[in-house]
């Protein structure tokens, strides 16, 4: 069967085409048998033009049958025409949930193939629906901006070439190629905030503010991303010129809100504390001592981290 000339599929592949310019390029991405990166593998193959192109399938080994699953997913790669095919099997220490568990696991494997192929790019199959599951859970949590913001198109090497791609797209591209699909049964356990935010949360939006609240909420994620760079870039432009353990409060006075809590969070993971370890309340506890000081004692922070307001400085130390 043709699928050049399908509507769905050829969307997608205008969507990957830019990324594959040069074919001296090696390219992976990741796949896992879902709708999404098997309609992303189509594509890429489709529009590869002599670039080396190498599929990364992961066994999360979290499910029953789940090697099956992978052998199955690199059997429909190579039937695409895939030659070069890489797959491991992830080791998933649960330390903050399974999704965030399963992700950093899979990551690992990512970065280990990326260290082996020297890849131009490695390539994500996010979807525009993923970006606003994101950014309602993100406004559940009562995040900020940057989290607010989403994912990025690029972010270094990985890329999101389906970002403004909706999910109807990829499973209508993929029944267009002919290709059969895995669905993952974790996408259907509401015991997951994410599954739950997608099979219930969405469509009560959508059935009582209209439709089109799906890409509405991506649309934010982009204006949002905007100013969360422009913050940090002030941000970063004021941090890179004190000393980021000696702060002078008279200075940070001066800075809006919205760009002091950055200073406050870069300082904070200079001094030591682990990355992505801060809260939003860990920050508000650390810009009181400049907007709402009243002489309180130290800050105790992730990281064994301490902030301490003195004669006008904030003075940042490591307890161990």
């Amino acid at each position: 069967m043709s699928t050049s000339g399908t509507p769905s599929l050829w969307e997608i592949r205008k969507a990957v085409k830019p990324w594959l310019t040069d074919s001296s390029h090696t390219i992976l991405f990741g796949c896992s048998g879902g709708a999404d990166s098997m309609a992303l593998a189509l594509a890429l193959f489709m529009e590869s033009s002599g670039a080396k192109i190498i599929p990364v399938v992961v066994d999360h080994g979290l499910q029953e049958g789940s090697a099956q699953v992978t052998s199955q997913t690199i059997s429909k790669l190579r039937k695409i025409g895939y030659t070069q095919i890489e797959s491991a099997v992830a080791q998933v220490t649960l330390k903050d949930g399974l999704e965030a568990s399963a992700r950093r696991a899979r990551y690992k494997i990512f970065n280990q193939f990326i260290d082996v192929h020297q890849p131009k790019y490695f390539m994500l199959a996010h979807t525009l629906n993923d970006q606003a599951e994101n950014v309602l859970l993100g406004l559940a949590r009562g995040s900020g901006a940057r989290s607010l913001s989403g994912m990025a198109v690029e972010n270094q090497i990985y890329i999101r070439p389906l970002l403004k791609i909706s999910r109807q797209i990829t499973l209508a591209a993929c029944e267009e190629g002919g290709i059969e699909i895995w669905a993952d049964p974790h996408n259907e356990d509401i015991r997951f905030t994410r599954v739950r935010a997608r099979k219930n949360v969405l469509p009560i939006l959508e059935e009582n503010l209209g439709p089109g609240i799906t890409e509405a909420l991506a649309r934010s994620s982009d204006l949002l991303r905007d100013d969360a760079d422009a913050l940090d870039g002030f941000a970063t432009e004021f941090f890179n010129q004190v000393d980021p353990l000696n702060l002078e409060v008279k200075d940070l006075e001066r800075l809006p809100k919205a760009i002091r809590s950055r200073v406050l969070r870069l300082a904070i993971y200079t001094a030591g504390a682990p990355a992505g370890s801060l809260s939003a309340e860990h920050i508000a506890v650390a810009e009181a001592l400049i907007s709402d000081w009243h002489g309180q004692k130290e800050v105790a922070l992730p990281g064994n981290v301490k902030l301490l307001r003195n004669s006008g400085r904030i003075i940042l130390s490591t307890h161990n």
